[in-house]
């Protein structure tokens, strides 16, 4: 890896951390007037500072430990859970020297299994009943809807004939997918919202019956840990859909504000869904996202299949 290489991804970090930081104050004002109330609207001019005072909180405040914690693993877990969400960005196809690999799509699946492991250890590390519950809930709806995920990301590689996200900037310079396969940008979406463990399906976390789930015994630095890999991650898979459904020329502010609003619909659907049972997460990626995407996929082969019949 070239010196540049390494400057370029270091400046992106930086930049995905202050994005993380506003997301965070986005989504507060949002569901503030979602619920008809001002939200953060004193540190600084209209709150704009609130992200950087509540991360100076968290940081600065004395941890607390757990007496029957497994201690190294359980304060090692949301360190983890941060780099995963952080090294998947090397996959986004920024042409100015940054990591762009062949096998991209490969690393972002392998990536996407990973993050679970840090949500179960530190679930089971905690030693507690409700962190134990949650950590289980994640692992169990991992394996619904990873499935379906997987099965729409082999359709596109069918499609665009390769593993690197770069090639969907080319092949949607004139159509986006998202007009020939809506339904499965809708899947996408939705399996996003239980991959980044977002309302409404928020089980892992569960408030109201779990006492915020995996992170119940997290405090200070490890609960801020935990809280920036959430964001990190939420903006990734916008980024993500962007790329892959709506076009992803990087030159163009319209494609981040195509970003923006895709995080914007995020908080959106947390302001507006109330949580699904846990029974039907399983129905809806089983019997419902399932089908589709295998279907999607057979389509997707047997028009690549015609297109090869007839050029050749």
């Amino acid at each position: 890896m070239s010196l540049i290489s390494i400057v370029s991804y270091v400046m992106m970090l930086v930049c995905v951390l202050v994005g993380v930081a506003f997301v965070t104050l986005l989504e507060r004002k949002g569901l503030s007037y979602i619920q008809i109330r001002k939200g953060p609207n004193k540190v600084g001019y209209m709150g704009l500072l609130q992200p950087i005072s509540d991360a100076m909180k968290l940081f600065t405040k004395e941890p607390t430990f757990s007496i029957v914690s497994n201690f190294l693993v359980y304060y090692m877990c949301p360190v983890f859970s941060l780099f995963i969400s952080l090294i998947m960005w090397v996959v986004i196809p920024y042409e100015v020297g940054l990591l762009s690999f062949n096998l991209g799509m490969m690393f972002f699946l392998c990536c996407l299994s990973f993050g679970v492991y840090s949500t179960m250890i530190a679930g089971w590390s905690s030693n507690c009943k409700y962190s134990l519950l949650g950590s289980l809930r994640a692992v169990a709806q991992t394996i619904s809807y990873e499935v379906s995920l997987a099965l729409i990301l082999l359709s596109f590689i069918i499609l665009v004939g390769g593993f690197n996200f770069e090639l969907f900037n080319k092949y949607q310079e004139f159509i986006w997918f998202v007009l020939v396969s809506m339904p499965l940008a809708y899947i996408w979406f939705s399996s996003c919202l239980a991959e980044t463990n977002r309302t409404p399906f928020d089980f892992s976390e569960g408030e109201s019956e779990l006492v915020s789930g995996f992170n119940t015994e997290y405090s200070s630095g490890g609960f801020a840990l935990i809280f920036m890999a959430e964001y990190a991650s939420i903006l990734f898979m916008s980024v993500l859909f962007v790329v892959v459904f709506l076009g992803s020329d990087f030159s163009k502010l319209f494609f981040y504000i195509k970003c923006v609003f895709i995080v914007f619909v995020f908080i959106w659907a947390r302001g507006t869904l109330p949580r699904f049972r846990y029974d039907k997460l399983m129905y809806l990626a089983w019997k419902s996202y399932l089908p589709v995407s295998i279907n999607y996929l057979v389509f997707f082969i047997g028009l690549k299949f015609f297109c090869f019949c007839i050029y050749n």
